[in-house]
């Protein structure tokens, strides 16, 4: 599988499925859910889609043609770390879960790591950990209006389908 940063919950799910094993040797791809991600809601901090979407992205220092994914390093040359942490906030403090999960995601987000794999490998592992806490039945694959497109939003006439959103709409909301 390739890396991801902040991954929709389908590939959370494939990833916890036995064996799952990050691709490090891969050309790295822009503009894809190796550096970026999609939450739902409004903010100040960034801007949002026509659909109320913010893409938080990751910046990379240059990428040259065909560099591996083993090979990029996270640029820090803005303040990312912090736009993203505010972002977070501000989209999901009122969330049932947020303050319980918070905690947890806050270190990532005020450490610098120098290498994107070495991010979203730390991160996705402490995902997995905090998506295998909640009660089984809450998460299962067996969910019978989830897709297999690495999209884990649920779909009901209340809240209209939105694709490839990040697994924290799930941790934080369910």
């Amino acid at each position: 599988m390739p890396t991801a940063y902040l991954p929709p919950l389908s590939y959370m799910e494939a990833l916890m499925r036995e064996p799952a094993t990050i691709e490090q040797m891969e050309t790295f791809e822009k503009q894809t859910f190796r550096n970026r991600c999609l939450i739902k809601g409004q903010s100040d901090n960034v801007q949002c889609t026509k659909d109320n979407l913010v893409r938080l992205t990751v910046p990379v220092k240059k990428v040259e043609h065909k560099q591996l994914t083993r090979d990029i390093e996270i640029s820090y040359q803005t303040r990312w770390q912090h736009q993203h942490w505010i972002t977070l906030v501000s989209t999901y403090q009122h969330t049932p879960y947020f303050m319980y999960f918070a905690d947890y995601l806050k270190p990532f987000y005020e450490k610098e790591y120098k290498w994107l794999l070495d991010l979203n490998d730390e991160m996705n592992a402490t995902l997995a950990s905090l998506l295998r806490r909640e009660k089984p039945s809450a998460f299962s694959l067996q969910h019978s209006e989830r897709t297999q497109d690495w999209s884990g939003q649920i779909w009901t006439d209340k809240h209209p389908w939105q694709t490839e959103l990040s697994v924290l709409e799930t941790l934080f909301d369910e």
